[in-house]
């Protein structure tokens, strides 16, 4: 991270030079190039120093490191050390930020508040983390009201426009209680104090981990391994959109009598599940990637009497699950966020423009598949990470990851250059029909050799990829019919639309997880 800022820094003052400042109203495509990496490093750091990566965040018992309960130090050099560094590093983090926004790129931002807001976040984040609770799912509930209680109380001096100063006196003393209660915490699942509430909520059948449920509560192994598939990594993209949704959504109030911004801040919301899922999707795969001996698949999943392709069916319908209520929650937690916000009408405003330049019939379909969309699009992204951890090999995976990174750094820098210049419009414009056939060449290669491969290997019968390839064209005519009526005319010839929808309906990937799997599960 040094090192990027550095590289921004040399970039804007021996490239750039003068330019016009980065704005946040309009919003500014270039921000997102230093906004982006530091905002996901801040998260990286939340979800180590809490040891999110290696705990259950929906379990009973603290995810505090059982192995370190043995040490032989006192409960406070435990809980000291972790918060100590982790503050630290939070910290140098967002004073090497505002400095980079002082210099070179010459905005005033206050220098000490942001980066002790955030060392108190991730205090009050491993605290409440490490602490144990009596009900499955109790954890992630209590973190969330607790950082939104501290996120409106920070909104709340920046409307006001409270002095630095004050600000600091609010965030110091939240420090020391932080330590208390997670000291509190750690000592507590030291001693393997673990309060027990599911006695009085026993009829809830919908509680993981519940006492009524028997040996008899599944119909099939299949069942059973899609349940345990959920239980283990199933619920990570809907936690991930449970922490984030919060903070995303309380800059509507900030965005408010800023219809763009509000429209700007929605568009980012909903971009965050396929988002997060393309991070997610090593963890929905099985990747442990602190179990070297193991990765990708646990020996205990490589060893059930189920086949391969019963394995990645369950592996699917956990993905199914996690995009629902991911999903859930995010069409749940906007339109309550916009009447609250008072920005309600702009949407219902900008809604009526649409349907005045498209009609109701058009402007319903448009709504339907955008939502469809997005739904297919974080579960493909589940779907697209999925035999990248099943193959085993921690460098494909890491890279995947880094690359997702980069991908998304670069959306906001190569977009605002494009919408700056209408030469290089044009020229994409008229390239785009060839770089979609190219894809659509090197996706009907790839499907061609996944398919030969399952018959060599015998994973899946022929009557299998036959019923999976007859489906996959049904679709894809399917949504090539709908747009083909939604977009009726000479400027965008009909072969483009096809191959849109060939695009947008993943094949190859669904038929290379088997393969994956039986990869690493027989090496």
């Amino acid at each position: 991270m040094a090192v990027y800022l550095l590289g921004l820094a040399a970039i804007k003052v021996l490239v750039l030079g003068e330019m016009r400042p980065i704005t946040i109203v309009p919003p500014d495509g270039r921000a997102a190039a230093v906004i982006a990496p530091l905002s996901w490093t801040y998260f990286y750091y939340i979800a180590v120093f809490s040891f999110g990566l290696s705990g259950d965040l929906a379990a009973r018992q603290s995810i505090f490191p059982a192995r370190m309960f043995a040490l032989p130090v006192p409960t406070r050099t435990l809980v000291l050390v972790p918060m100590v560094y982790g503050m630290a590093t939070v910290t140098a983090l967002c004073l090497a930020t505002a400095l980079l926004a002082r210099w070179p790129w010459g905005l005033d931002v206050p220098l000490l508040s942001p980066a002790l807001l955030a060392a108190v976040y991730l205090a009050w984040t491993q605290a409440l983390m490490w602490m144990p609770y009596g009900l499955p799912g109790v954890r992630v509930i209590v973190t969330v009201l607790w950082l939104v209680a501290l996120d409106v109380v920070a909104l709340l001096a920046i409307h006001f426009r409270v002095s630095e100063p004050v600000m600091l006196a609010i965030l110091v003393p939240q420090l020391p209680l932080a330590y208390l209660v997670a000291r509190v915490a750690v000592a507590r699942a030291r001693r393997g104090d673990v309060p027990e509430w599911r006695v009085p909520f026993a009829w809830l059948s919908g509680l993981p981990d519940a006492p009524s449920r028997g040996r008899g509560s599944f119909s099939s192994r299949e069942t059973a391994q899609a349940w345990f598939e959920w239980r283990r990594h199933g619920r990570s993209l809907p936690v991930f959109m449970a922490i984030l949704l919060p903070f995303e959504l309380a800059l509507l109030w900030i965005a408010r009598g800023a219809p763009a911004l509000v429209v700007e801040i929605l568009l980012g919301v909903l971009l965050t599940p396929p988002l997060m899922a393309a991070f997610a999707g090593t963890s929905v795969s099985g990747a442990n990637p602190h179990a070297r001996d193991s990765y990708g698949v646990m020996p205990f999943v490589a060893t059930r009497p189920l086949t391969s392709a019963a394995l990645i069916v369950a592996k699917l319908r956990a993905a199914m699950w996690s995009t629902l209520a991911a999903w859930l929650l995010v069409l749940v937690a906007v339109p309550v966020a916009l009447v609250l916000s008072g920005n309600w009408p702009t949407i219902v405003e900008r809604a009526s423009r649409v349907v005045d330049v498209f009609g109701m019939p058009r402007a319903v379909v448009i709504a339907v598949l955008v939502v469809a969309g997005l739904l297919v699009f974080t579960w493909k992204q589940l779907v697209q990470s999925l035999f990248i951890g099943l193959t085993g090999r921690v460098w494909l995976i890491r890279s995947s990851v880094v690359a997702a990174l980069v991908l998304v750094v670069c959306i906001g820098p190569v977009a605002q250059w494009l919408a700056d210049h209408k030469r290089a419009q044009a020229a994409l414009w008229d390239a785009l029909p060839s770089i979609l056939a190219l894809l659509v060449g090197l996706k009907l290669l790839a499907a061609a050799w996944v398919a030969v491969r399952l018959q060599h290997s015998a994973l899946l019968g022929e009557g299998t990829l036959v019923a999976g390839t007859a489906c996959w064209v049904a679709v894809v005519f399917a949504l090539y019919g709908v747009l083909a009526w939604l977009v009726s005319g000479p400027l965008i010839p009909r072969y483009f639309l096809l191959l849109v929808a060939i695009l947008a309906i993943p094949f190859a990937r669904l038929f290379a997880a088997p393969l994956a799997l039986a990869w690493n599960r027989h090496r």
